[in-house]
């Protein structure tokens, strides 16, 4: 029972209120106001000497709403809304709001933690494997001669060079084409994972592959769109490149999570908290340099003993394609933390838009 006072004045009516009033009767005397019984919760009381009734306190567990994005103000009954029906600080999927590039951290570490028995063969199955394969047919493909200088300082092209190489750069173009959609794939599958995860939900390796079979063919399409833009970009300057790439780096999880225009809505995240995405994205980007230039470095220094053409004989062969897979494999950290990091990024920006939870996250993959 509420021990607010009645609305209404705070005047006690005369003896036997409730009752008729007798018209005839004269009006009760004006009551004292020191003597007005005075309210037991906290208030405004009355001004000395002035008539009145105190100002009632608000009402337990209001207060004044918070502007959206920002804790409520000292002394408001809730620091947080309870979980499910708002922000959940102990969230293992969702950033709340002002929790911090720390809070993110420790949300990829536990991601990463719960997951990599499951993630593990996905991005192995579906990351490693392509760059192997990539990697293979590039060494099977490259040209055999090397083109030369003449007297002159004209270069001389052996006869086929043009031919080999518009089949190289051919062939490898349609290959990573294709092969993109595995990717695509397994990026759609290790989503699933790592918000079904947080919600406590059951996320087994098969059944996410089935997932990611069901959205890989959307998600290539963008990936696609997203790839040709940042050529774009490339194009025109490097810096264009570079802000197209961060700023088109969530268009994957604004597909799997909305489906509904991921390069728009993409863009805009980064540009509402411009500063925070960019900074999450960075740690992504430089966890996606690190392992390729890893890769890269094992692949070029790995492959001098075995010559221009390792295929061409079977031990030099086996030797060289041992070495792209091992590069490949030595990339799989790499795509963890990249496919962990953009789901979060995500996620933390879809709380300061409004209360969010994993296990909502979990349902809108579909």
């Amino acid at each position: 029972m509420s021990d607010q006072p009645p609305s209404g004045p705070a005047e006690p009516g005369p003896s036997g209120a409730g009752l008729p009033a007798d018209p005839t009767s004269p009006p009760p005397p004006a009551a004292d106001p020191a003597a007005l019984p005075q309210p037991d919760h906290q208030g405004y009381a009355p001004s000395g000497g002035q008539p009145g009734a105190a100002y009632p306190a608000p009402t337990p567990g209001w207060g004044w709403p918070a502007y959206p994005g920002s804790p409520p103000m000292p002394g408001q009954a809730y620091a947080w809304p309870p979980a499910g029906a708002g922000w959940d600080p102990a969230d293992p999927l969702v950033t709340p709001p002002h929790a911090g590039i720390g809070g993110w951290f420790s949300r990829l570490g536990g991601a990463l933690r719960r997951g990599w028995r499951s993630l593990l063969p996905i991005v192995l199955l579906t990351q490693a494997v392509p760059g192997a394969v990539v990697s293979v047919l590039g060494l099977a493909l490259a040209p055999t001669g090397e083109p030369t200088t003449g007297a002159d300082g004209a270069p001389i092209l052996p006869e086929g060079y043009l031919r080999e190489m518009l089949t190289f750069y051919v062939t490898v173009l349609v290959a990573g084409l294709l092969l993109g959609l595995v990717q695509n794939l397994g990026w759609a599958a290790g989503t699933w994972v790592v918000t079904r995860q947080a919600a406590g939900e059951p996320a087994g390796t098969g059944a996410a592959l089935r997932y990611g079979l069901r959205r890989a063919l959307g998600l290539w399409g963008w990936s696609l769109v997203t790839a040709l833009l940042i050529t774009v970009g490339v194009c025109f300057c490097v810096l264009p490149g570079i802000y197209a790439a961060f700023a088109l780096a969530l268009v994957g999880p604004v597909y799997l999570f909305e489906r509904q225009n991921p390069v728009g809505r993409s863009v805009r995240i980064l540009h509402q908290r411009f500063g925070p995405v960019l900074g999450r994205l960075a740690v992504v980007a430089a966890a996606i340099v690190l392992g390729g230039l890893l890769g890269f470095v094992l692949e070029a220094v790995g492959q001098l003993p075995f010559g221009q053409h390792p295929l061409d004989s079977p031990g030099t062969a086996a030797g060289a394609v041992g070495v792209s897979v091992l590069a490949a494999v030595l990339a799989v950290p790499a795509s963890l933390v990249q496919l962990a990091g953009l789901v979060l990024t995500y996620a933390e920006q879809r709380a300061y838009e409004g209360p969010v939870n994993a296990a909502r996250l979990a349902a809108e993959l579909g």
